[in-house]
């Protein structure tokens, strides 16, 4: 199905990770893969899609946030969320400027949790999104000329541009 979002809970504390999947998993629109370290994670996140991470800090074999810049550097564009003890502000920081959207400290209310979820994967899976955006960019960036020319010639049909664009985004949703 289209809506359903592929989440990976990384977390090396038994007990939350499964607390976490069964939660989720009460919810139509997720679908969970875990991993109890950072390199399982990695290995993850390398051989399979995922549309968002709950990656916590505190890991066996690597920090969190390290585990979170190598995954970017690796070319995951999915959203990560930390999940971690520490709620100082410089860990906030570190946690955001290794490459997360999102820094949620424990203990933390599942609701509150969820709805972070849904705000940063709303609607569409995230991989699609991010294809979507990178498809607009293209059409946007191939039809600059024609745009940034309507100011020189009014007679470039602005119309005509935005009904590319719209059947650009019609492709997209449809997987074409």
């Amino acid at each position: 199905m289209i809506g359903i979002k592929k989440i990976l809970v990384v977390d090396d504390d038994d007990a939350l990770r499964t607390a976490l999947v069964e939660q989720l998993d009460l919810h139509e629109e997720f679908t969970c893969a875990t991993a109890p370290t950072a390199a399982a994670a990695l290995d993850c996140v390398r051989c399979a899609h995922v549309d968002l991470v709950l990656l916590d800090v505190g890991l066996p074999d690597m920090d969190g946030r390290e585990a979170c810049r190598l995954m970017r550097k690796a070319g995951v564009k999915a959203p990560i969320i930390m999940l971690t003890g520490a709620d100082t502000d410089s860990d906030t920081i570190l946690g955001l400027d290794a490459g997360a959207n999102d820094y949620v400290t424990k203990p933390f209310r599942f609701g509150v949790l969820l709805a972070r979820i849904r705000a940063i994967a709303p609607g569409l899976p995230i991989a699609l999104a991010l294809d979507l955006h990178a498809n607009m960019t293209n059409a946007i960036a191939d039809n600059v000329d024609v745009i940034a020319g309507y100011r020189t010639y009014p007679h470039v049909d602005l119309y005509e541009t935005g009904e590319r664009v719209g059947k650009i985004l019609v492709r997209s949703l449809k997987g074409e």
